[in-house]
């Protein structure tokens, strides 16, 4: 059996300061409120095409309050889900 999953984002607000540099390097996963603090968009899970981006986002973080956690999905040996 194989396991795939899919990024899910979520911020910390108690520890988000503002910077929003996760939302300069991602804007397409990232917005800010009016006080500039961040929010992630939608539901949190990233597309496939914007998991680097987003990884970007969490590593550059100065608070440490943007977190990326992978969903996983179970998978039989022929690829189905179970």
């Amino acid at each position: 059996m194989g396991e795939k999953g899919t990024l899910r984002l979520s911020i910390d607000d108690a520890k988000c300061q503002g910077h929003t540099r996760c939302c300069a390097l991602a804007p397409e996963l990232f917005d800010a409120d009016e006080l500039g603090f961040a929010h992630v968009k939608g539901s949190g899970l990233v597309p496939a095409a914007l998991e680097k981006k987003a990884l970007l986002a969490v590593r550059n973080c100065p608070e440490y309050a943007v977190r990326a956690e992978r969903e996983l999905v179970s998978q039989t040996s022929d690829g189905a889900a179970p």
